[in-house]
C-alpha cells in the first residue's frame, strides 16, 4: 500500500480522535473547576475564624473596670449655711475624676459623693482638722489640703474654706494630691475660702 492511499484511510480518523480529546478535556474541566471552588472556599474559611476574636488585653488606656452600685456613706444633718454650699458644691461636680465614674451614694448626695471602684469619696461640711505649726499642708489649685494617712487610704482635707472638704482617696491610686486638682477647681468656684489660712498655704 502506497503512501497515499495509507493517509486517506487514517484521514478519516481524525474527527473522532479530535472530539475524543475535547470531550476529555471538557469533563476534566467540569470535575477541576468544583475541586478548586471547594479548595477555596476552605481556604477562605481558614481565614475566617468560627470562634470571636479574644477580648484583647488591658492596657493602659483601656478603662478600667467600675462598679455602679451605692457607696455606703453616712449623712449627718448639716447647719444652715454649711448645708447651702454643699448643696453648691455637690451640684456642680464633674461627672468624673480622671478615668473614675461618678457613683450614687446610699445617703445624702447633696454632700456626699463617690468615684471609681475602690471608692474615692467626697464629704462635705465636716469638721476641719486641726492643722499644727509644723505640719505639713499643700496648695493646689488655690486649695489649702491638710493629710491624714489611715490604713488602706489618705485622707485630704480643706483647712481654708467656710466648710470644710474632705477627699478619701484608696492607696491603690497612688498619690492622693494627684485626684484633688479638679475638685479644687469646683471648690473655688463654690465654697468660699475662710482666714486664717495655714502658713503652708501662703503665697
Amino acid at each position: 500500500m502506497t503512501d497515499s492511499a495509507q493517509s486517506r484511510e487514517t484521514d478519516p480518523q481524525k474527527p473522532t480522535s479530535d472530539r475524543t480529546t475535547r470531550r476529555a478535556a471538557l469533563i476534566a474541566t467540569l470535575v477541576a473547576l468544583p475541586v478548586t471552588v471547594l479548595v477555596a472556599g476552605l481556604a477562605f474559611a481558614g481565614l475566617s475564624p468560627d470562634e470571636p476574636a479574644a477580648t484583647p488585653s488591658p492596657t493602659a488606656t483601656t478603662a478600667r473596670a467600675q462598679s455602679t452600685a451605692p457607696v455606703e456613706m453616712a449623712a449627718p444633718a448639716l447647719p444652715e449655711r454649711p448645708a447651702v454650699l454643699c448643696r453648691a458644691l455637690l451640684s456642680q461636680l464633674p461627672p468624673t475624676v480622671k478615668d473614675l465614674q461618678q457613683r450614687p451614694v446610699t445617703a445624702g448626695p447633696e454632700q456626699n459623693a463617690a468615684y471609681g471602684d475602690p471608692a474615692l469619696t467626697l464629704t462635705c461640711g465636716g469638721a476641719e482638722p486641726t492643722v499644727g505649726a509644723t505640719d505639713d499642708v499643700w496648695l493646689v489649685n488655690k486649695v489649702c489640703w491638710y493629710a491624714k494617712e489611715e490604713t488602706d487610704a489618705t485622707v485630704l482635707t480643706t483647712v481654708d474654706r467656710e466648710t470644710a472638704v474632705a477627699v478619701r482617696v484608696p492607696r491603690s491610686y497612688g498619690q492622693a494630691l494627684q485626684w484633688v486638682s479638679p475638685i479644687s477647681d469646683t471648690i473655688v468656684a463654690s465654697v468660699p475660702s475662710a482666714a486664717p489660712v495655714p502658713t503652708g498655704c501662703q503665697g
